[in-house]
Parts: C-alpha cells; structure tokens; sequence
C-alpha cells in the first residue's frame, strides 16, 4: 500500500504508489509528453536537439531529459536527443554515465579492489611476537 508523500514538484500531499508525483502533475508530466512528441513526430523535426525542443514547444528541458531517460523519446528515433552524464555532464544518449566516467570508476573500482586485497595480505603475514622479559631483581 502506498504512503503519503509531498509532491516533489508541486508539494501537494498524495498517496504514492506507482508515481513518485501527484496526479495533477502527472498529467501535465503526460500533456508535456504530448506536446513535445507531436512535434518530433514530423519528419523535419526528428533530428531537433533539446533547446530547439524547448525552445519550439515550451517544455522545460529536464522533464525532456526525464522522458529520454525513461526510454519514452528513443535515440533510434531521434538521434539528437541527449541528456548529461550525472558527474561530468557531457551529453549521453543511454545510461546514466558516459563512456570516458564509466571507464574512469572502473579503473578506480579496479584499483581500490587491489589495495584491499594487499591490505589482507600483509595482514595476514603480520604475525604476532610475545615477548616476555625478566627482570632480576639486584639484592
């Protein structure tokens, strides 16, 4: 069962369920959807770029890049629609990072991994020495 939530958009109190956003914005979320749809539909505006979307149908720019993120606006229809790289915000058309940040973690991913397991390994070649030392005691 849902719970309630504020809108993130408009902060109106809901019940969430499905969306993450109340039901007045999910519909003007879907007539956005619409309008900036019926305009790439023709063929001269299917290689648009998103501020020519923005600025031909007065949709805001992040509820396009929303709608390329959620697959609903293909790349394979419509080469020219990216949206940015979550940590350097070059311009990608899948994903959520491009290719040069997604190599970047990995070689970081890569090496952490290698001083952990150096890190166990001089751990477990550390061994502990007791040593126990008499004192004799001058009378």
């Amino acid at each position: 069962m849902g719970e309630l939530m504020n809108c993130p958009r408009c902060g109106t109190l809901f019940v969430s369920g499905v969306r993450s956003i109340c039901q007045d914005c999910y519909k003007e979320e879907e007539r956005a959807y619409t309008t900036v749809y019926d305009f790439l539909r023709p063929r001269k505006n299917r290689q648009a770029t998103v501020p020519e979307i923005v600025e031909a149908t007065g949709v805001d720019e992040e509820i396009i890049f929303k709608f390329v993120k959620e697959r609903r606006l293909r790349a394979s229809q419509f080469p020219n629609l990216t949206y940015p790289c979550e940590r350097c915000s070059t311009k990608i058309s899948e994903g959520k990072l491009c290719h040069s940040c997604q190599t970047e973690m990995k070689s970081d991913l890569d090496q952490q991994k290698k001083l952990v397991e150096i890190a166990e390994r001089n751990k477990q070649n550390v061994h502990e020495i007791n040593t126990y030392y008499t004192v004799e005691k001058k009378q």
